[in-house]
């Protein structure tokens, strides 16, 4: 008789989101984008804006444009600038400084104008606006706030950390209408009672993170809270939801609040 062969698991692609936060005025509020329903992963989905790490993130000329105290390594530095690179594409919203003042609504709107465009299309023209346009990368504003990898058994696989930052003041949202079709600000947990109640589509792993989020009554609670928190790696495991359907397992000393029954069953499959 044959041995069964197992296949190995795909392997995790390297990714980075970036949860950005502010105080509206019902108290902490978070940037979440819509997924356009044609891309090939959380299609039509709302989740804080992110993507794949890409090689142009590891662009030596990158370092030049950093604060000279920011020590980091090449993973996390890589990381953090895919982390500001994809808000930028998917929101607008760049976290950068010119003379050692973050961007204000007017020169973002000009970058917008010059470069939305081409770093849409590709990764390396965000690496040459930062240096056309004098920019230095604020990511020391930017604080760990979760790491996630896909269960092996999933198909499309990633390996995603998640970033806290204050938005920039005065900036204002635009998504791009290409991988993002909208954005908005929301309380995470007027999200998840949106998702509760069918008016938005929202993953699993942004669901928790959304829960984790809404723990904090402000930015500044929120962005204390990611930094006084150790970040661990989670990679939900396959339960049984009562009606024999799969559902998703976080490890029982995860940190993550429950989410409602009513959620849970969304996300069964």
């Amino acid at each position: 008789m044959a041995d069964h062969i197992v296949s190995a698991p795909n392997p995790a692609v390297q990714a980075a989101t970036l949860v950005l936060v502010r105080d509206g005025p019902g108290g902490l509020e978070t940037l979440m984008v819509v997924r356009h329903h044609e891309i090939d992963f959380a299609r039509g989905a709302a989740v804080f804006p992110g993507g794949k790490v890409a090689a142009a993130d590891r662009d030596e000329r990158l370092r030049r444009h950093l604060r000279s105290s920011v020590t980091l390594d090449g993973d996390d530095a890589a990381l953090r600038i895919a982390a500001v690179r994809e808000a930028f594409e998917e929101s607008g919203l760049l976290l950068a400084r010119r003379h050692g003042r973050l961007l204000d609504a007017d020169a973002l709107s000009e970058l917008w104008r010059r470069w939305h465009e081409r770093t849409a299309a590709s990764a390396e023209a965000f690496v040459d606006m930062v240096h056309a346009e004098s920019l230095e990368l604020a990511l020391d504003l930017l604080h760990p706030f979760a790491h996630w990898v896909t269960p092996e058994v999933s198909p499309k696989r990633f390996d995603t950390y998640f970033y806290i930052a204050a938005a920039p003041p005065g900036q204002v949202a635009s998504h791009d209408g290409r991988e993002a079709v909208d954005s908005f600000w929301v309380n995470p947990r007027d999200a998840l009672r949106d998702c509760e109640d069918g008016r938005r589509v929202i993953i699993f792993p942004t669901l928790c993170n959304l829960a984790l989020l809404g723990t904090s009554p402000d930015a500044d609670a929120a962005i204390a809270a990611a930094r006084a928190r150790a970040v661990r790696r989670i990679q939900p495991t396959l339960g049984r939801h009562g009606d024999g359907r799969h559902i998703p397992v976080l490890p029982a000393d995860s940190g993550y609040p429950p989410l409602s029954s009513a959620l849970m069953n969304l996300v069964a499959r």
